[in-house]
């Protein structure tokens, strides 16, 4: 993976929540207190009971809305020539991206979308889950400093817990991270914020014994004696499974078996699943299908998958095929289109899907192949990097194919 180691929202109410209103129970108990004893009574109490309960039910915490629509940005800090987050914030509303992810708590950034608007995500990183694993004391002290005194000018609405740490290269971490995540959800429930942020740890590609064809996705054994712990403890507070899915790395292992049309999303025969029929034009759908298949056959089948990770370097190294400004281009446009659609996978067609794009600059620090540089859809200093329908901070000398892709893509 590339990355090393609104608040409103809209409800629906069934039919019994509505007529159980307020004003509706006032009138009910009204009515009781004449008729207590009557069968009516008894109907009506029996009613108001039925309805109590469908309004409050008993199995378990609700899950929290982090991610409202369907679109959001990484916004990596690896760089030192990026803008400022004050300017970053300006970028992200005047491009309407209200959904945001870091990958620490940097107050400076928390200072900056104080009054935004903007929907944020803050990070605990890799190199303190172990200390968040073994003192709780610590999750109290983190959130105290980088939570509590943010809220609610600052509309933070989850928090990750290491980013790909199970199947990744330091495995001392796999054993204290669902300890690291207990911990902190113990610390949001002390500040009564468990039901306000969203708590979750993303995955890479490489928890993932196999995932071709989707259907017959599982699990590594070894990854599993892990996740399967973590998976119960976030299936019973509601929250979602995260992957971060790239078709531009997939293609970059196997460029001569795979249809690069394939994986930007553009038209091509797709695949056919043997084991489901299903039919897949585009790998993204595919990734995350593979994902519910691994939730399925490890027993968590009712659990949502979001994408915490995805987008397609601009520039790369020779032996990185397919990383070019017009790949980037067209993989960024086609996915937003598709995320935009507000639809559902093959598998999962009635479940919208929700993905943060990698990422929002370019980052010259970081370290790794030339790739690595070069997922920015802007420009360090605030330019567009390429057009798919956003204006920078600053008018871009990038040619404008904007409505060519449009009509081709």
């Amino acid at each position: 993976m590339p990355r090393p180691g609104t608040e409103a929202t809209t409800t629906t109410t069934s039919g019994c929540e509505a007529d159980c209103g307020v004003p509706a129970m006032k009138a009910t108990l009204m009515m009781m207190s004449c008729r207590s004893r009557s069968r009516s009574g008894r109907a009506h109490w029996m009613l108001l009971l039925f309805c109590l309960l469908l309004a409050f039910p008993s199995h378990g915490p609700r899950a929290v809305e982090a991610f409202p629509g369907g679109y959001g940005i990484n916004y990596g800090r690896i760089a030192n020539n990026i803008p400022s987050p004050d300017k970053v914030v300006q970028l992200l509303r005047a491009s309407k991206i209200r959904n945001v992810k870091i990958y620490d708590s940097d107050h400076s950034v928390l200072d900056a979308f104080k009054g935004s608007g903007l929907n944020l995500v803050i990070a605990i990183p890799n190199e303190l889950v172990k200390d968040f694993a073994a003192n709780e004391s610590r999750s109290i002290d983190w959130l105290n400093e980088n939570v509590q005194p943010y809220l609610p000018q600052t509309r933070i609405v989850g928090i990750t817990v290491g980013n790909e740490v199970l199947g990744g290269q330091d495995t001392s971490l796999a054993e204290p991270l669902v300890q690291a995540v207990k911990n902190v959800y113990n610390g949001l429930k002390k500040f009564h914020l468990q039901d306000k942020i969203e708590l979750f740890t993303p995955h890479s590609e490489a928890v993932f014994a196999t995932s071709y064809p989707p259907s017959a996705c599982v699990f590594k054994e070894d990854v599993m004696v892990y996740m399967k712990p973590l998976l119960d403890f976030f299936q019973q507070i509601g929250s979602p499974f995260y992957v971060n899915a790239y078709p531009f790395l997939a293609y970059i292992s196997d460029p001569e078996h795979i249809d690069i049309n394939y994986a930007l999303f553009k038209p091509n025969p797709g695949i056919v699943d043997p084991n489901t029929s299903l039919h897949y034009d585009n790998m993204f759908d595919a990734q995350i299908d593979a994902a519910y298949a691994a939730l399925q056959a490890a027993g968590y089948r009712d659990m949502e998958v979001r994408v915490a990770e995805t987008g397609w370097a601009s520039s790369g190294d020779q032996t990185e095929a397919g990383a070019s400004v017009e790949n980037a281009r067209t993989y960024n446009f086609n996915l937003r289109k598709r995320l935009f659609l507000r639809k559902g996978t093959p598998l999962k067609p009635k479940r919208p899907v929700k993905a943060y794009i990698f990422a929002l600059f370019n980052e010259n620090s970081k370290p790794g192949p030339s790739s690595e540089r070069h997922y920015g859809l802007f420009n360090a200093d605030g330019r567009i990097a390429y057009d798919i329908g956003y204006e920078g901070l600053l008018p871009s000398s990038a040619p404008s194919y904007f409505l060519a892709l449009r009509e081709n893509v």
